[in-house]
């Protein structure tokens, strides 16, 4: 591996400082800045950084994404031969804005880590984040190979899966497979400020997996959408339309196109790929009854190592006031098979093995 230290973070969010993180088990020297003097001490004190060490190789950029453009020609002044690598999540402007720099566009790349959570800050960063996820590189009109390579081996030292696309290309692709989604999930959350909490104790989990981006930090999300709203209008606005019909169709009391929206939202649903960007697996579910007390799912993890199996997904329901609740597995079919028979053999409710 080329890629050298000391690496500078400028940024000691959840992104930055998990990248840190990360860099510091593989024993990099670290230096890191934050205009936030909370989140920089909280991240420091994380990681142990030796704020002393030697001009940085690599410069990792991890603030907002109004912010990137100042901040690289600001350390670029500071470190004309170090490498510049961003991971804001949207591109176009700020690839435009890089080109007009030629001198910085050759030591600059651009990378996007399909990685978060709904918590944002030092305090939610975890060294493997980015483990398996996306890692989305975007290069500059003059990026170096030196520059390009260093994000590809930054990207393999995170764990992550490396792709390509033009800024272009990325800011659509991102407008449907991250910013929509976080729009509708904020949006779902929104319409729930009027009811009874009482009422809403009686929710499952679709309410929680569908609503649970709207947990996300609106300052950085905001920044987001205003910043790719050319790519994310068009597609809002199908979205928009699609609702609408639905709206009418419901008026109309019409069951058939009220069907046809679902079914395409199925249809629809099917296309998006398996964990890794693998072509989608059919998994069987094994639903499994356990009492409402600490500690059940991870004694069921720990009986999933003992023989071998290997769980892809999962899913919990527990209702208000009930004793138990409902643990569902998604298995190969194999692995589901060998599961339930070792569970129940050990006395564990553990249900027939279903296809999902």
């Amino acid at each position: 591996m080329n890629l050298k230290g000391p690496v500078k973070i400028v940024g000691c969010g959840l992104i930055g400082t998990s990248m840190a993180l990360r860099l510091a088990e593989e024993g990099f020297l670290l230096l890191l800045d934050d205009l936030n003097p909370a989140n920089l001490k909280l991240a420091s004190d994380l990681i142990g950084v030796n704020q002393t060490v030697a001009a940085p190789e690599l410069i990792i950029i991890a603030t907002p994404p109004e912010v990137v453009f100042e901040v690289a020609k600001s350390e670029f002044a500071s470190n004309p031969e170090a490498i510049f690598i961003d991971v804001s999540g949207i591109k176009s402007e700020l690839i435009l804005k890089v080109n007009d720099f030629s001198e910085l566009s050759r030591n600059f790349v651009s990378v996007h880590p399909m990685a978060g959570r709904e918590i944002s800050g030092p305090e939610s960063a975890r060294a493997d984040l980015f483990e398996s996820r996306a890692w989305i590189i975007s290069e500059s009109g003059e990026s170096s190979a030196r520059a390009v390579s260093s994000a590809h081996e930054l990207g393999e030292l995170m764990g992550a899966s490396i792709y390509e696309l033009d800024a272009a290309t990325h800011d659509s692709v991102i407008a449907t497979i991250s910013h929509l989604p976080q729009i509708l999930s904020s949006a779902l959350g929104g319409s729930l400020k009027g009811e009874d909490s009482t009422h809403l104790n009686l929710a499952g989990q679709g309410l929680r997996d569908v609503s649970r981006l709207a947990e996300s930090d609106p300052g950085l999300w905001s920044s987001l959408l205003v910043g790719n709203s050319t790519e994310i209008l068009p597609k809002l606005s199908e979205v928009i339309n699609r609702l609408s019909k639905l709206s009418q169709a419901l008026m109309a009391r019409d069951q058939n196109l009220v069907k046809d929206f679902l079914t395409k939202g199925r249809e629809g649903r099917a296309l998006i790929p398996g964990k890794h960007g693998l072509a989608k697996r059919d998994y069987t579910l094994v639903p499994i009854v356990i009492d409402d007390k600490p500690g059940g799912l991870a004694r069921i993890f720990n009986e999933c190592a003992a023989i071998e199996v290997n769980v892809e997904d999962l899913a919990m329901e527990h209702s208000p006031g009930q004793a138990v609740g409902l643990i569902t597995l998604a298995l190969s079919e194999k692995d589901a098979i060998k599961l339930q028979k070792h569970l129940v053999s050990k006395g564990w409710l553990a249900h027939s093995p279903r296809k999902q």
